[in-house]
């Protein structure tokens, strides 16, 4: 007997559509399929990709109506924000396209007896698993910078956005992608787990929480096969005691609040050097209070519901279990009656490890201030925590910034003086439980390709 997913909206809590889960048997039939599709695929120039890459990016903004109306009806995204995300991906399209040849191009080198050439050639179908709060962005960045590389791929998308994995197959077919070179599969996460076992499916890519994360990675390093994870974070953004206090409140409060709270990458913890504490905190509630929280189809919300109830109830929990530990509201925490699963804007204060708004990641519109004692202290407490994806620091010594930056944040990427998400051009991943490997700058394209060695003797 099929099994059946339903998305709802999480606005209006009414069912959007109804699928049918593909038995394992037909998951195992779609390798199947990327695998005959990788073989010629994988022989086309990079001329022929490219110009498949840059009809996608033209098909993503030709129906970016469409588009941005299905994240607002499965995930409750913010109708300016969806267009972002359109944007973005189209241009991440445009710049594999422009750039996928240079970065895969052949190097030749001299070795004591002859000469070599290092080729970087594909590896054959990468099965990607994607969470769904960017439910276009999460795909595109790493099936198209695979497919540029010559591989092809399989998609495990979140359930609650099984409509956005149809349209993107539909993206790709209307490029002219050949049949089977791009394939949503709509599985659940067992299926799934059964895919990396495939013998046909040579990585994976997986973005979402660090526990399911390191699962999916052990399972395929128990086959020697690799893995590129992008996992949870709880990002720091420290404001120094010479810090602009009104430029850091302003991306502070744009980076908590960006994709309704539910970013890995957002601003979550606060750390504030004692000596402007205050003059932060005030500036930061104010600007917090004047936000407004709706139907994220209106011009005027700054942020939606969360996409599902389950994590609402997760966040919540959280934050009353931090106050249970003696954390201390400053803004919101409470669940809000009505229709829609909304999470009020909500700032918490006096933040000590051991509460999971210290130690864990608080997925949604929630803010954890922590005091430090001085610059050096901010930092150190910056860098306490398992995560290591993004972080911040404002101060008006830009030197003495990207130095911090360099040499001391513990992260992947580091924002200085501002808030910024994912660039086209630029390596986007982090360390320690927030996972390994890059993507976008032309990293993802060398992820899962083989760096084949020819000698030839002279």
């Amino acid at each position: 007997m099929s099994e059946t997913v339903n998305t709802v909206n999480p606005t209006t809590e009414q069912l959007v559509a109804e699928y049918t889960l593909m038995s394992e048997a037909e998951a195992n039939q779609a390798v199947d399929s990327a695998n005959t599709a990788f073989l010629s695929w994988k022989k086309t120039s990079f001329a022929e990709r490219a110009e498949l890459m840059n009809n996608l990016a033209d098909q993503i903004e030709k129906q970016s109506d469409a588009i941005i109306g299905l994240m607002v009806k499965e995930m409750g995204k913010v109708v300016e924000q969806g267009k972002q995300e359109v944007e973005l991906c189209a241009a991440i399209c445009r710049y594999t396209a422009e750039n996928g040849a240079s970065v895969l191009e052949d190097e030749n080198r001299v070795f004591e007896g002859g000469t070599a050439i290092i080729t970087y050639q594909p590896l054959g179908v990468i099965l990607g698993i994607q969470p769904w709060n960017f439910p276009l962005y999460q795909v595109i960045r790493y099936s198209a910078a695979n497919i540029m590389a010559g591989n092809t791929t399989v998609m495990k998308h979140a359930k609650n956005v099984f409509g956005m994995a149809e349209l993107i197959e539909k993206l790709y077919t209307d490029a002219g992608f050949p049949e089977h070179v791009y394939q949503s599969l709509l599985i659940d996460g067992k299926t799934a787990s059964a895919l990396i076992k495939h013998d046909k499916v040579r990585g994976v890519t997986f973005t979402g929480s660090d526990g399911v994360g390191k699962s999916v990675a052990e399972t395929a390093a128990s086959l020697a096969k690799k893995t590129v994870l992008e996992l949870g974070s709880n990002d720091a953004f420290v404001v120094l005691s010479d810090a602009d206090v009104e430029t850091a409140v302003k991306a502070c409060v744009q980076g908590r609040i960006v994709n309704n709270g539910e970013t890995c990458v957002a601003a979550k913890r606060f750390i504030i050097t004692k000596s402007v504490y205050d003059q932060f905190k005030t500036q930061f509630l104010t600007a917090f209070k004047a936000l407004k929280v709706g139907d994220p189809r209106d011009e005027d919300t700054d942020l939606g519901p969360m996409a599902r109830e389950d994590l609402r109830d997760e966040l919540h929990k959280q934050v009353m279990e931090s106050v249970a530990k003696g954390a201390s509201i400053l803004l919101g925490g409470e669940v809000p009656d009505g229709k829609g699963w909304f999470y009020p804007v909500t700032i918490l204060e006096n933040i000590k490890p051991g509460m999971p708004a210290y130690d864990d990641e608080l997925f949604g519109p929630v803010a954890s201030f922590i005091k430090a004692e001085n610059d050096a202290e901010a930092m150190q407490i910056a860098n306490d925590s398992r995560y290591g994806l993004g972080g911040g620091i404002f101060t008006t010594d830009k030197e003495k910034a990207i130095k911090l930056a360099r040499e001391e944040f513990d992260t992947g990427m580091v924002n200085i003086n501002g808030y910024s998400l994912a660039q086209p051009n630029l390596p986007f991943g982090g360390v320690k439980d927030s996972g390994y490997g890059r993507e976008h700058g032309g990293f993802g394209m060398r992820e899962f390709v083989n760096e084949k060695t020819i000698f030839i003797s002279e």
